[in-house]
C-alpha cells in the first residue's frame, strides 16, 4: 500500500510505452485489466488499470482504493453509469457492473480472499467494507 503512489502512474505509462502488451500486475503474474469507465461528473471516459478475480466469464473488481478511507473514483463512476468497457490482454470487451450487496457480498469476499488474501489488510487499513462489483460481459 506504500507503493499506491508509484505503482499507478507507472503501470499507465508501462501500459503506453508496450502498447497494452506489458503491466506490473501481469508482471507479478496478476490479472489485470484496464477499465473504461463514463466520469459521474465530468461525462468523459476515464480509464484505469486493475487488478481483478477471474470468475468464470465474470470479471470481478474489488474497490479497495489501496486502502484508504474512500471508495475509488472508478467505483463511483460504475455506481453512475454500469456500462463500462474493459481491456484484457488487449481484447475489449463490453460489460455491465453490478455492485454485489448482502449475502451475496458475504459470499463473494470469501472467494476474493481465496484469490487475493492481501484485500483483508486493505479492507482493515480502510476502515470500510470495500464495494464489489461483478461485470458481466454485454
Amino acid at each position: 500500500m506504500r507503493a499506491a503512489k508509484f505503482v499507478p502512474p507507472l503501470d499507465k505509462r508501462l501500459h503506453r510505452l508496450t502498447g497494452g502488451r506489458v503491466s506490473l500486475l501481469g508482471i507479478a503474474g496478476l490479472p489485470s485489466m484496464r477499465l473504461t469507465t463514463t466520469g459521474r461528473k465530468s461525462g468523459l471516459e476515464r480509464t484505469v488499470n486493475l487488478l481483478y478475480f477471474p470468475r468464470g466469464d465474470q470479471f470481478v473488481l474489488i474497490g479497495s482504493n489501496w486502502g484508504k478511507p474512500r471508495d475509488p473514483d472508478w467505483a463511483h463512476n460504475l455506481r453512475a453509469q454500469p456500462k463500462a468497457l474493459v481491456e484484457v490482454r488487449r481484447k475489449k470487451v463490453p460489460v455491465l457492473a453490478t455492485e454485489v450487496t448482502g449475502e451475496r457480498y458475504a459470499a463473494l469476499w470469501r472467494e476474493v480472499l481465496e484469490f487475493w488474501p492481501g484485500y483483508a489488510m486493505e479492507r482493515s487499513v480502510a476502515g470500510r467494507e470495500l464495494p464489489l462489483f461483478v461485470l458481466d460481459r454485454r
